[in-house]
């Protein structure tokens, strides 16, 4: 990805990646990968002076992101923007009947896409949601999240941006780590938010892209 001086680095999304910041401090960068980023950029390519702005908001499906685009996004004007959500669109339909079919996800997500291709000139990345199966409430979520997951992806290509398949990462991660010790929550207490090890392993995957 083209890194250059100056740049203004957007996050966007839900929960995992507002990782406190609507909680304590809406200015700040939260205290998840989004802080973990700028950190590692500021410590790799300090002559690059990249300014990190978190947007992202505990709770929000797509079509909240579609609500506040103009205001948290396009105004911002972002040359780099990460787009994380989706697991809330999920969630929904299981604690409160309330379901995101994947078409209205898809046509919300691409009203975000379109909106930032022609009012914005940013490198794009997308980071697919993800849940964890530490339980038989997150496994049943399995079919609803796929969905979604899929339809990311297929954005992806489609709009040729950068693609983080968040999903296979964490899931391969915690499999691993769970047959060495027998625990499957180390990278996500809830399946769904990262421990403080679930997000450097997303920085980590973040700073590949960056820096490819």
């Amino acid at each position: 990805m083209r890194l250059e001086k100056g740049m203004i680095l957007l996050f966007q999304g839900d929960s995992v990646t507002d990782a406190g910041r609507t909680g304590y401090n809406k200015n700040g960068l939260g205290a998840g990968y989004p802080l973990l980023v700028s950190e590692l950029l500021a410590s790799r390519h300090p002559e690059l002076e990249i300014q990190c702005v978190n947007r992202a908001v505990s709770g929000n499906r797509v079509r909240d992101l579609v609500q506040r685009w103009s205001e948290d996004t396009i105004a911002v004007n972002p040359d780099i923007l990460l787009i994380e959500v989706g697991v809330n669109d999920t969630w929904r339909r299981f604690d409160s009947n309330d379901p995101t079919s994947a078409k209205r996800f898809e046509e919300e997500y691409r009203l975000l896409l379109e909106r930032t291709r022609r009012e914005t000139h940013a490198q794009i990345v997308l980071i697919s949601p993800f849940v964890l199966p530490i339980n038989a409430e997150r496994m049943s979520w399995e079919e609803d999240i796929a969905e979604k997951i899929a339809v990311v992806k297929r954005l992806a290509g489609e709009y040729k941006t950068e693609y983080i398949p968040l999903q296979d990462i964490m899931r391969s991660a915690a499999k691993k780590h769970a047959e060495q010790t027998g625990i499957i929550t180390y990278y996500a207490g809830d399946g769904v938010h990262p421990t403080l090890t679930g997000h450097q392993l997303i920085a980590d995957e973040v700073m590949k892209v960056l820096e490819a």
